[in-house]
């Protein structure tokens, strides 16, 4: 066995996306002295960031006050008008701002890719001394004999599926640092581990979640309005008994990002997210943006809605979680990517102070009470039962009820009420209770398969590599998944990673298809009985997204 090297850091940041990027930044901001390394799991910073985006520039404003005037290419498309579009199925009804809280508002925001705003930021960071390591993704958590984190350990390389070495085996290098902060997005391999060993969530609600999947489209120049947010609610999902929503981002140079969101508690086990989405596009007024334009870009991952009662507690002993690690979406703006950064810089202001204090606190004291200070807490707070509302009373009622009281909480007349969560596996139905769904055919144009989409988001993964969707109980996973459920993973997955074989005078048999995955995290999260549990693959591998 090949002796591990070790590489001690004041601090380590297990993700390289926009909450790790600024608190790496931050600390160097407050003391260049310290030795900071990011671990980020993708082949190169950016890589696995996914989002629509319309990002309100408020934290980075903080972070870098002239970001503007630095070439960072976010600041090329502010958004310039905004619309809000209930669909039926062949028709549109707008829905006037003016009846919207004003946190709904989209002025002085921008559009364009989070993917390449956090490839600025990684820029940044490097510039000011910060040790960026992509293709190292963190496997392994290190405690010490008082059970508090000590660092991490980076994934091995070159290792078999059988779990022999390869003749390019690479033993994990062993990074040791004062504080390590998790930043690995929503559904962390390693977060869901802290949460558990320190209870981390013993006194907030489930976190719930809804997955994003994306395509970036070229389209016709005399279609396209620079600036242009467009979000839509109602169908196809209204079909369903299903809820989410689409968005049309107008960004630079003639290019569009579309996505769909649907909200991971659905019980009806035969919808497709997937499926859902690419019904969306063929609606009239979607479509006709659409055609004549090219898709360039696929994506999928799934988004933190619990909000603020989900937020779990954020600092245990050796580390904290900062981002959507943390989950601090705002739901009804859909936006993450302020707050996520926000609490990144917050974290590193706690730990720059302890460390110039010679403090040598067990637990990261003064991080989390800054964050329940802050103006993410203000935030999240005016919207804490929108998810809530939709998901217990429908999208029609439940929206006018979550608008209602956001309302009642923006003129500070709320009730003292926060609505609670039930975890999304737990939603699901058995499938002889749900009609089958007869999705239609992609037509090659304006929808699309599976698989031709996952060849647009560049995905890639070592072959012969120990497969990083792990199968908890194979037996289980046909008496209930397939028998009670009806084969659900089949549908939610947008990669096409999972199969039922089904052969003549045979058993179904269970197939993944892990070479095809883009790290979304849903098997992790729907599948009924939590029987797959997802990993960090070889480094570099996934989806290698561009403008993204």
């Amino acid at each position: 066995m090949s002796e591990r090297e070790s590489m001690p850091c004041d601090v380590v940041i297990v993700g390289g996306g926009p909450a790790g990027l600024s608190a790496a930044i931050r600390l160097k901001q407050i003391n260049e002295e310290l030795e900071v390394v990011v671990l980020e799991k993708g082949s190169e910073i950016g890589a696995h960031i996914l989002s629509g985006a319309v990002v309100d520039p408020k934290a980075l404003t903080e972070l870098f006050p002239d970001w503007r005037d630095m070439d960072c290419p976010m600041a090329e498309t502010p958004v310039t008008d905004n619309w809000h579009w209930s669909l039926s199925k062949n028709g549109k009804t707008s829905i006037p701002h003016i009846i919207m809280p004003p946190l709904m508002s989209n002025d002085g925001c921008y559009t364009g890719s989070l993917g390449n705003m956090t490839r600025w930021l990684g820029e940044k960071a490097e510039e000011m001394g910060v040790m960026v390591f992509p293709g190292f993704p963190a496997s392994e958590v290190m405690f010490d004999d008082k059970g508090a984190v000590r660092g991490v350990i980076t994934q091995d390389m070159g290792i078999a599926e059988d779990g022999s070495q390869k003749g390019d085996y690479q033993p994990g290098m062993e990074i040791e640092a004062k504080y390590t902060l998790f930043a690995e997005g929503a559904r962390g391999s390693l977060t869901k581990q802290m949460k558990a060993k320190y209870d981390l969530e013993a006194n907030c609600e489930p976190q719930v979640y809804g997955l994003g999947i994306k395509e970036l489209w070229d389209i016709d120049p005399k279609k396209h309005v620079p600036g242009r947010v467009i979000h839509t609610q109602g169908w196809p999902l209204s079909e369903s008994d299903t809820w989410g929503g689409g968005f049309f981002y107008h960004q630079a140079n003639n290019q569009v990002a579309i996505g769909f969101v649907t909200a991971l508690d659905y019980k009806n086990p035969w919808v497709s997210p997937y499926q859902e989405f690419q019904r969306w596009k063929q609606h009239p007024a979607i479509r006709e943006y659409l055609e004549g334009g090219t898709r360039v870009a696929y994506g999928a991952r799934v988004i933190n809605e619990g909000g603020w009662q989900s937020v779990p507690k954020l600092a245990f002993p050796g580390g904290a979680l900062i981002g959507c690690a943390a989950g601090f979406v705002n739901v009804p703006r859909i936006k993450g990517s302020h707050t996520a950064m926000k609490s990144g810089m917050l974290c590193a202001e706690a730990i720059a102070a302890e460390i110039a204090g010679h403090e040598s606190q067990p637990e990261l004291q003064g991080y989390e009470p800054a964050v329940r200070s802050s103006w993410i807490a203000k935030e999240l707070k005016l919207v804490q039962n929108a998810e809530p509302a939709v998901a217990k009373y429908g999208e029609d009622i439940g929206t006018i009820l979550a608008g209602a009281d956001m309302w009642m909480r923006t003129l500070k007349i709320g009730l003292p009420i926060s609505m609670k969560h039930h975890a999304d596996y737990t939603m699901t139905g058995r499938a002889d209770l749900y009609p089958k769904i007869d999705y239609p055919k992609p037509d090659g144009v304006i929808s699309f398969d599976r698989l031709t989409n996952v060849a647009f988001s560049f995905t890639n993964h070592a072959e012969d590599q120990p497969v990083h969707l792990q199968l908890g109980d194979a037996d289980l996973q046909k008496s209930s998944e397939y028998d009670v459920f009806g084969g659900p993973s089949n549908r939610y997955c947008p990669a096409g990673v999972y199969e039922w074989i089904e052969e003549e005078g045979k058993e179904p048999r269970f197939q993944i298809n892990s070479q095809n995955c883009v790290h979304c995290k849903t098997c992790d999260i729907k599948d009924p009985n939590q029987n797959i549990n997802w990993v960090t693959p070889e480094g570099a591998g996934g989806p290698n997204y561009p403008n993204m």
